[in-house]
């Protein structure tokens, strides 16, 4: 049994958005369109289940007709010490890409890093590491 992972209801663009974060932390993606489950409350090539499995995990899907759509407000994603700090920062770099870095992945006084960055999909995302 995992801990806890995020699940997401896109605007009509899941595929794109669980692909940009394959391409970010790595993993195994898994894509089901609704057609592929069956569903008719939506289009047959929207992605009615999505599972990233790796280091960082993530499940998503295009809201259907009754869903909202991701709009996550003063909440992030904590990925506190779940790498190393290369690949922490490597990360933060690929979240920032059409996104934006909110506070840069930095050393703080306590001697800690961390940083947060809202990525191109509006999901703020809390990097970091200690020494």
């Amino acid at each position: 049994m995992s801990g806890l992972i995020p699940y997401v209801f896109f605007p009509g663009n899941a595929a794109e958005a669980l692909h940009f974060y394959q391409s970010v932390f790595g993993g195994e993606l898994v894509l089901y369109t609704y057609a592929d489950a069956q569903r008719t409350d939506g289009p047959a090539d929207a992605i009615g289940h999505g599972m990233l499995q790796g280091t960082v995990e993530l499940f998503g899907a295009d809201a259907g007709p009754t869903d909202d759509a991701v709009h996550i407000v003063g909440a992030s994603f904590s990925l506190l010490g779940t790498a190393e700090p290369e690949v922490l920062h490597d990360w933060f770099t690929k979240l920032s890409d059409g996104g934006t870095a909110i506070d840069p992945l930095q050393q703080r006084p306590w001697g800690d890093f961390d940083g947060q960055v809202t990525d191109r999909y509006g999901i703020r995302w809390l990097l970091g590491y200690q020494v």
